[in-house]
């Protein structure tokens, strides 16, 4: 199981609690400022700069975990061999693509691939990376992805089904679970076609509850974990902090 940490206690409370791998990415930031995770994909803030900045937090109080980097490899003014081994010199055991363009479509999507932004330099980061000796976990939306980022030397496939959909600023429009069984058992197809041994996990959409999980785990045979990102700790505590004040503001004086 990978978690997503946005802040140190998450990290040390994920670790506690029996994570396998910890992920820091922007997003994580912006969640638990109260924005939804989509501005870490707009132009908000330097998505790598960020990451840098929430390991300086997170890193020292994670005790054996390893954690890993959620880097912006379509980034046009980071010289990528060098940034990714600053981040291992940081602390960093690994990567994962993130902020990506597999979460955008249409003709922006189009005009991202055309002007030479594309998710093909997503892959070519994880491939840097995995020569660098590091774990890399990227996010694949499809079939066509899986394999390469299988052939890049991906460690884990992170079979991605969209935003989350639940939540406070959770959509409303997603795929059903009985549509990501479909499509993950496909990228799992395409993954292994490339290396048998790759493991592939689950992320986004509808799946999010323990329920969820199981019912992918139930589904899908050959899929080896799940990953959930910092919208945990922002659905907890959203949750937390409601439930807490409501129940100060029911106590009545006698």
């Amino acid at each position: 199981m990978g978690v997503g940490a946005g802040t140190g206690i998450t990290a040390k409370s994920s670790e506690a609690g029996g994570a396998d791998m910890l992920i820091i990415y922007n997003s994580g930031r912006y969640r638990m400022a109260g924005r939804g995770q989509l501005a870490g994909l707009i132009s908000y803030g330097n998505a790598n700069q960020i990451v840098e900045e929430m390991g300086a937090e997170i890193l020292p109080v994670v005790k054996g975990t390893p954690v890993l980097a959620g880097v912006c490899g379509t980034d046009p003014f980071r010289l990528m061999d060098i940034f990714l081994k600053q981040l291992k010199e940081q602390g960093f055991s690994g990567v994962q693509n993130f902020p990506t363009v597999g979460l955008i479509d249409g003709v922006f999507r189009q005009c991202l691939e055309e002007t030479g932004m594309g998710y093909d330099l997503e892959v070519e980061m994880i491939s840097k990376a995995h020569e660098l000796d590091m774990l890399t976990t990227p996010y694949v939306f499809d079939p066509e992805q899986a394999k390469k980022m299988a052939e890049a030397g991906a460690d884990i496939l992170v079979a991605h089904m969209g935003l989350n959909t639940k939540g406070a600023k959770g959509l409303k429009v997603t795929l059903t679970l009985q549509e990501c069984v479909e499509k993950i058992k496909a990228i799992i197809e395409a993954g292994k076609e490339v290396n048998p041994d790759i493991m592939i996990i689950c992320h986004g959409g509808p799946i999010l509850e323990p329920e969820d999980v199981a019912y992918i785990i139930e589904k899908v045979e050959k899929i080896d974990g799940f990953f959930i990102t910092s919208s945990l700790e922002k659905f907890q505590t959203d949750k937390d902090i409601k439930e807490k004040i409501s129940s100060f503001k029911e106590i009545k004086k006698k």
